[in-house]
């Protein structure tokens, strides 16, 4: 309604206290709360959405439509549709 689009269902966690190295590509949504080093990238359609929360921890890349950042991010962050940086967001990078 009135040109809003639906956004796309969080249908992945990367929960606290785990750590991912490599690359992490997602479609629809993802919400990290643990650690990822290595570059985390939306694919497909641009309708996405990704939070990176307080206690989680990012190097690497960071792409997506929209995303939502409350934690730390090392590297360049880029966005298509929206970026939300809210209080405890840190980012050292582009």
């Amino acid at each position: 309604m009135f040109g809003k689009k639906k956004q796309a269902p969080i249908r992945t966690l990367v929960g606290e206290g785990t750590s991912i190295h490599g690359e992490l590509r997602f479609t629809d949504g993802l919400r990290i709360d643990g650690e990822v080093v290595g570059d985390v990238i939306a694919v497909g359609s641009e309708v996405n959405i990704l939070v990176i929360s307080e206690k989680a921890s990012v190097t690497g890349k960071v792409s997506g439509g929209h995303l939502i950042i409350n934690g730390r991010v090392n590297g360049p962050v880029h966005s298509s549709e929206l970026l939300e940086l809210q209080p405890k967001a840190v980012i050292v990078g582009d």
